[in-house]
């Protein structure tokens, strides 16, 4: 997603660029129109966040995070124990 909005934000200053360039207005006029285009893609990016946020997939993913972060750490903790006896068993240590 952060990939897609970065190419999102290069397309669009590419374009304001372009614009500048083509129509042939001075610097300030320009600079208003750049302005207006991010702007724009701004508010697009914000209102794609907040649908992604907001979407039920998100709302399943972030409950599956919450629900299995318990059986993680019980995972990682006993493979913490098992790597402890191991490095007892082992000679020269």
């Amino acid at each position: 997603m952060k990939v897609s909005v970065l190419l999102l934000l290069v397309c669009v200053a590419v374009l304001a660029v372009g614009a500048r360039k083509g129509d042939g207005r001075k610097g300030s006029e320009g600079a208003r129109g750049a302005r207006g285009y991010v702007k724009q893609a701004t508010d697009v990016v914000k209102s794609v966040f907040t649908t992604v946020q907001e979407s039920e997939a998100a709302q399943q993913a972030r409950k599956w995070l919450s629900d299995n972060a318990d059986v993680v750490k019980q995972q990682l903790a006993r493979l913490k124990e098992q790597l402890s006896e191991l490095w007892k068993l082992t000679p020269g240590a």
